[in-house]
């Protein structure tokens, strides 16, 4: 994608990648080496009603805490250890748990590992990225 390109003007289209042809990026409200590829993604395939990520967060990295109003997550953890805030619970999250938010649920993630923590993020629909 272009430096002109916004999710609105890249063509939704059928693709097959590797992994490896995606470069890290590090979203809005994500520190500390809170790394993401957008592996299906308004930016990457044009899609509508998916945004489908394979994120890695460094010692310490995360996300600030937020909410969607309208839309579902799926996290799953691959590798690593965290702590998820939902709502006004704080829980150890590690590979092999899955984690789903329901529409107006505040939540947060960071690695209080060490080493580095490895997940899955399915969010659908797209409409307030």
């Amino acid at each position: 994608m272009s430096e002109r390109d916004t999710p609105a003007t890249v063509e939704r289209r059928t693709v097959v990648r590797n992994i490896a042809e995606v470069p890290w990026q590090q979203f809005p409200a994500h520190h500390g080496g809170a790394l993401s590829k957008p592996l299906a993604h308004p930016t990457t395939t044009g899609s509508h009603q998916l945004d489908y990520r394979i994120s890695t967060y460094q010692p310490m990295a995360y996300v600030e805490r937020h909410v969607h109003e309208v839309q579902e997550q799926v996290y799953h953890i691959l590798d690593g250890e965290g702590l998820m805030e939902i709502d006004d619970e704080k829980r150890v999250v590690r590979k092999n748990d899955v984690i789903f938010l329901a529409p107006g649920t505040y939540h947060s993630i960071v690695n209080t590992g060490l080493g580095d923590l490895t997940f899955i993020v399915v969010t659908t629909p797209i409409n307030d990225i």
